[in-house]
Parts: C-alpha cells; structure tokens; sequence
C-alpha cells in the first residue's frame, strides 16, 4: 500500500486553483487508465473511473480537484505525521484516500464510480459536476455518494441551505452641514445590524442530526462623499438554514426578520441560494458505513455537493480526512491518521457491501 501522507503531498505540489486544473487532471486520469477493470471518462477536467461487475448496488465516491488561491510555489511539506500545504485537508487528503482505494480495491463487493471534478470553490453554476450532468449524465448514477469533504474522519450528514440577499435602505442626500434636511442612510442601516447581531437561531434536529441555523450581514456599502448625507446604502445578508425548511420557506423567514426595518423605497432582493439537503442516511450502504465504522455522525454546518446528489434523489454524505475549520487558513493541514481511518472505513465497505 502506498504510503498515504505522500501520496496527498505529491497532491499538494501540484498546484490546482480553480480553473486551474489541468495539471493535477492529468495526473489522476494517467493513474486512473492504468488501472484494470475500470472504464474511464474525461468530461472537460472532470474524470470519471467506473468498475463495471453487475453488482447490486452502485455507490459515487467523489471528490473536487481544486483548491482556493493561496501560496502555491511553498508546495507540501511534512512534518513527522503531518502533510501541511494548500489543498491538503480540502482535498488532496480525501483524493489521495480515493485514488488508492481505487488501486487497491479492483473488484469491490459493489460497483464504484470515482469521480474527480473541477471548480467546487468557486460559483454553483461552474462546478463540473454539473458539467457532467449536461454532456454525460449517465455517469453520475447511482444508489449512494460518498463525499470525500473534510470531515475529519467522522461522518458528516447532509448540509445546511445557503442563501444571500442585496438589501438596499433609501435615505434622502443633503449637505452634512444640514444633515436634518436629508435622511441618512447608513444610519437606518443601524437597525438592521441590531437586529441581525441579536437574531435568535434555531437549532433544529433534522433526522438524528442536530443543525445550528445564522443570519450574518457579510459586507456593507453606502457613501458618495465626506461631506454628503447618504441617500442608499446596500447590505449582504447571507443565512444559513436548517434542511427542514424549503428555500422558500428560509426566504420567508428572512423577509419577515427584515420587514420591521422596511420603509418605502427599500428593496430586499435574493441573490443567490443553494439549497440543503437532509441527512442521507437511509440507504443500506450509508447505513452500514456507520455501522461498521463505529463513526460519530453529525450534521453538516456548511453547505456541500451532497445536495447535488440529494436534488436528484441519492442519499449522500461526507466522509474525508481533514478537519474542516482548517480548510482555506495558512496552517491548513491532513494527519496521517485521520488518512488512515478513512481509507480503512471505506475499505472495508467496498470489501463487504451493503
């Protein structure tokens, strides 16, 4: 067996930012068509490895190949047990679990499909996930996914919804030697700030899992000039929300929260939304994952590509080496046993099945 803590270093020096993975494709498809039994797809920079035995069931295991902007020319470094090195805990740890698994495993107890795909970190509608779905849909089914997101060896279910929201307050510009004859503003926006800073989340247990729910204003922009009382200022809300509520009833909530602070002219406007997805735990092979694993599971505070799958009907989860409080920081990190329980978590699953 390779060893698994080089294997995500020689990862890690393969720089991969967001539409930037070409390098790091090549890599993984050269390893992956040398390897027996598989049939290979390259979808843009996505690939796609599947064993094709007739087995009962099909499980996804995927993982995304790029990494945010950081220090790329530092490469990976390791300190005794530790792989340190952008990317290295989201995700070239999970990837390098995966791309073993795939060599050491040829003829699994079910029918894997390994998916490597680009541009995760960056907007929804350029993650090559959906590329593939658009040119070769049939190599995304399944019965069950496994994400490969940092989850530090512990199984993390589901996801939250995410969604923003541009709010614009409408003031009056005057002179600010005058300011009483205008309306500022930046200052009604005082409220709204109040309000958010003391909003009271809910916690809700969705399946066994419990979710924490927030609304944060995340950036804010109004001014023209020193000495202009401003007449707009535009804030961006983003809330985070449990998966049992629908996009729609998340936006409700939200509008009603804003709606004491609204007068004429102000406008609430929903930017941008991905949806959540519920634990996906009912299927026998996620159900034996933990069951055999003996792993913590909990709920999932962020949003990740299991509601890709779950959008279509597959229960999906994460499950990676990594901690994901370290993922996009500077100490950014994967320990050697963390890489070591999921690679053996995982393979006894494709040894044994569902």
């Amino acid at each position: 067996m390779t060893d698994l803590l080089t294997l995500t270093a020689e990862l890690v020096d393969v720089p991969s930012v967001s539409h930037d993975e070409a390098a790091i494709v090549a890599l993984l498809e050269a390893e992956l068509r040398g390897l027996p039994g598989l049939s290979v797809d390259r979808v843009g920079d996505n690939l796609v490895a599947r064993t094709n035995l007739g087995r009962a069931h099909r499980l996804i295991l995927a993982g995304h190949t790029d990494t945010v902007p950081g220090d790329t020319a530092a490469g990976a470094r390791i300190e005794g047990d530790t792989c340190f090195g952008l990317g290295s805990a989201d995700m070239k740890g999970g990837l390098a679990v995966m791309l073993e698994l795939a060599r050491a495993v040829p003829e699994p107890a079910v029918d894997v499909t390994w998916v490597f795909y680009a541009r995760e970190e960056v907007a929804s509608e350029l993650n090559g996930l959906g590329e593939i779905l658009s040119g070769a849909p049939h190599l995304l089914e399944g019965d069950a996914a496994i994400l490969g997101e940092p989850t530090n060896a512990s199984i993390e279910a589901g996801c939250q919804g995410t969604m923003r929201f541009e709010v614009v307050l409408s003031g009056v510009r005057a002179h600010t030697a005058r300011p009483w004859m205008g309306v500022n503003a930046i200052h009604r926006a005082g409220a709204v700030l109040s309000a958010i800073d003391s909003y009271e989340h809910r916690e809700p247990e969705v399946d066994g899992c419990q979710f924490r729910e927030a609304l944060q204003v995340v950036r804010i922009d109004g001014g023209i000039a020193g000495n202009v009382v401003p007449d707009s200022v535009t804030l961006l809300v983003n809330h985070r929300y449990a998966p049992d509520r629908s996009g729609d009833e998340a936006e409700a909530h939200v509008r009603d929260e804003l709606a004491p602070f609204l007068g004429d002219g102000d406008v609430v406007v929903l930017v941008d939304h991905a949806a959540g997805a519920r634990p996906g735990l009912r299927h026998p092979l996620l159900l034996g994952l933990v069951a055999n694993g003996g792993l913590e599971v909990r709920a999932k505070l962020g949003w990740t590509d299991v509601a890709f799958f779950a959008a279509r009907g597959m229960p999906a989860i994460n499950f990676g080496p990594g901690e994901a409080t370290l993922a996009h920081t500077a100490d950014e990190r994967v320990e050697r046993s963390a890489l070591e329980a999921c690679y053996a978590t995982l393979n006894r699953l494709l040894q044994a099945g569902a």
